[in-house]
């Protein structure tokens, strides 16, 4: 029996990864099978009721409809800049600054997404950044991957601290404040390390996998830089983490990254003497595109000053707008007559925001009905696909999740994994903790769910290894960082929005390396710090 309730508990795990990453099945084919697949090994060899299912299922559509919300305002806004002439004086604002990919990755693909974590969160950055990459000549693939890559870092402090201050804060109820800072603090010093390394990674990957003449060379050029942006953004996270909490690391961290990194490109501080492009352009000085004047390019860079200042005057506690936007909540209570209930509210979702941004900029706009029209059009358009995934993938998550709630009184199929584990790999503890935190957020799509649901699980592994707990739980937060590349949920919505729906399999294999490159990092960096403090 314990190796039925094994393998039915690995089978979500392991049929995501066959289907999207060894068969390279699309999404929308191998998420109905999984959810299919769940909900009878649920039934059989769970325990759990048809209620209880059909329940979770219903919970998981709902939520579902929010991540398609978020997807759709993304697209609505893209499809709007596109249509309107933005995102070509954005590419030659860019160019005017350098017309070298590798540095415009290291503002976009790297910073930027760190500025949008740090803003919102839930799967914001890649919507936003992704597209600007493809409008810098970035291949559509390269894009996704890149900034799915990237959008692992700043998750630590993301959406104004959210993982740490509702993931861990609530994972473990009656934990210390000053235990949670400290927390947060050893991940930010482990991460001055590991964050510094990822720009550089990007950069490699790119010049490797994504340019016309492959090769190792043009990414070991721009390491030096690379490797600079990340401290740009690493050690300011780390001050800010450490002397004002753990709200603002990533959001002030990627603002002074950006400031920083905008200097040592004027100055040519570590910047290549030879330009490198997607399409090899590597001869020439510049792009030969013309930079617009400031006036053009404030306007068409507006749509994201705006969005980035609604976004984060919506998440700040000290401003009434937040309280305001939360008190409209849609309620689902008791959810078929089960004990799962379940909650909206519209108004606060980052999907409204970009569609507030949307309305706000329209009136500027010339022709602006049929603008509007046609952006509706294409954003309705290229949202089913991703739907239909979302329709399988966020049900079979949340029926993972809630497997606990069985007649035959065992733990949640995600708990029960973890505890398993432990039971062998106590010993190893520095080395597994960053993947059960990565398994959270490959499953339920958050890092901030991951910290909930396995905060407790770090705890007792922690006492059971006699290692400090807040290193522990550090691990599990850059566990969870490092899940966001890969979790099925971000995937889907950014190939969405960039055009590779069905390619998600092809974006988790390029994804699934530098997760685990993440992991083992922070787990050697706390080996040695452990070992220096013991």
């Amino acid at each position: 029996m314990d190796a039925w309730l094994l393998l039915s508990a690995l089978f979500p795990l392991l049929s995501v990864l066959t289907f999207l990453v060894l068969l390279r099945w699309p999404a929308r084919q191998a998420m109905p099978l999984c959810l299919l697949g769940t909900a009878i090994l649920s039934a059989f060899v769970w325990s759990v009721s048809l209620l209880q299912i059909a329940a979770a299922i219903a919970e998981g559509l709902v939520i579902a409809a929010t991540v398609l919300w978020v997807v759709f305002g993304a697209l609505l806004l893209l499809n709007l800049l596109e249509n309107n002439g933005s995102f070509l004086l954005i590419r030659r604002g860019f160019a005017a600054i350098s017309g070298d990919h590798r540095i415009q990755l290291l503002f976009v693909g790297w910073l930027l997404v760190a500025f949008l974590e740090g803003a919102a969160g839930f799967g914001t950055p890649a919507a936003i950044a992704a597209p600007l990459l493809i409008a810098l000549g970035f291949r559509p693939l390269a894009a996704v991957v890149l900034t799915l890559i990237a959008d692992s870092v700043p998750v630590s402090f993301g959406a104004i601290g959210t993982p740490v201050l509702v993931g861990l804060t609530n994972g473990l109820p009656g934990i210390s404040p000053e235990l949670i800072e400290q927390s947060a603090v050893t991940a930010a010093s482990i991460d001055l390390f590991c964050a510094s390394l990822i720009p550089v990674l990007m950069c490699l990957i790119l010049c490797r996998y994504f340019s016309d003449k492959p090769d190792w060379r043009s990414g070991l050029t721009i390491a030096p830089l690379a490797f600079l942006s990340g401290l740009c953004y690493s050690l300011p996270a780390f001050f800010v983490a450490r002397y004002l909490g753990p709200e603002f690391p990533s959001l002030l961290g990627a603002l002074a990254g950006l400031i920083v990194l905008t200097l040592l490109v004027r100055f040519g501080i570590a910047v290549p003497a030879t330009l490198w492009r997607c399409d090899n352009e590597t001869n020439n000085t510049s792009t030969g595109e013309v930079a617009p004047e400031h006036l053009a390019l404030f306007k068409a860079w507006g749509a994201y000053l705006l969005l980035a200042v609604l976004l984060v005057l919506s998440r700040l506690e000290f401003l009434p707008f937040k309280a305001v936007l939360q008190t409209v909540q849609l309620n689902w209570s008791e959810i078929f007559g089960s004990t799962l209930s379940t909650s909206v509210q519209p108004l606060y979702l980052p999907g409204t925001v970009f569609v507030l941004t949307v309305l706000l900029l329209l009136p500027w706009q010339t022709k602006r009905r049929q603008l509007m029209r046609k952006a509706t059009t294409e954003s309705l358009h290229r949202i089913w696909p991703a739907a239909i995934t979302l329709a399988s993938a966020v049900p079979m998550v949340r029926l993972f999740l809630h497997s606990d709630l069985n007649s035959a009184d065992l733990p949640a199929m995600p708990i029960y994994l973890a505890s398993v584990t432990s039971q062998h790999l106590v010993e190893f503890w520095l080395w597994c903790a960053p993947w059960i935190g990565a398994l959270g957020s490959f499953i339920a799509g958050s890092a901030t769910f991951s910290n909930l649901m396995f905060a407790s699980v770090q705890q007792q592994l922690a006492l059971d290894a006699t290692l400090p707990l807040s290193l522990v739980l550090a691990l599990q937060m850059l566990g969870a960082n490092a899940g966001n590349m890969v979790c099925v949920v971000n995937v889907v919505a950014a190939a969405s929005v960039c055009k590779l729906t069905g390619q998600e399999g092809q974006i988790m294999r390029f994804t699934l390396l530098p997760m685990a490159l993440y992991c083992l990092l922070a787990s050697a960096i706390a080996t040695v710090l452990y070992s220096t403090t013991a």
